[in-house]
C-alpha cells in the first residue's frame, strides 16, 4: 500500500494484509514503526494487531530496547508523531531481536504468539 504526495511522488507503506483494522480504522503498522524507532531509547520494533472484543483489533507493540523505557514515556512520545488512534495501546518490552536476519518482521508468528 502506498499514497501519492503532493508533488506526485509515491511513497510505499506497508503490504494490505499487514493493515491492522482498529475501530474502523486503518493503522499501517510501518507508520507505527517508525514513530517508536526514532526513540533514543530503542533498537528496534515490531507492531500488530491483537484480537478485541471492542475494537476488532488493538494495536500492540513488541519493542526491542537499548535503555528503560516506560509506557507513559513512549505514549508522551509518539503523541508528538502519531495520530491518537495510531498510539499502541499495549507494549512489550525485550533484549531479544523482533526482526529476522534480513530485517523483515514475522507478522504472523508474533500475532500468533500473542493471540
Amino acid at each position: 500500500m502506498g499514497h501519492f504526495d503532493g508533488e506526485g511522488y509515491l511513497y510505499l507503506g506497508d503490504r494490505r494484509s499487514d493493515m491492522i483494522l482498529s475501530g474502523g480504522a486503518n493503522i499501517y503498522p510501518a507508520e507505527v514503526e517508525a514513530a517508536i524507532d526514532e526513540h533514543p531509547a530503542v533498537r528496534s520494533c515490531a507492531v500488530v494487531g491483537i484480537p478485541d472484543d471492542d475494537l476488532g483489533n488493538r494495536i500492540h507493540a513488541v519493542v526491542q530496547t537499548v535503555s528503560p523505557v516506560t509506557d507513559d514515556e513512549l505514549r508522551t512520545f509518539l503523541a508528538e508523531r502519531l495520530v491518537r488512534y495510531k498510539i499502541p495501546r499495549t507494549f512489550e518490552y525485550t533484549s531479544e531481536a523482533v526482526r529476522d536476519d534480513a530485517g523483515k518482521v514475522r507478522r504472523s508468528a508474533l500475532r500468533a504468539e500473542r493471540s
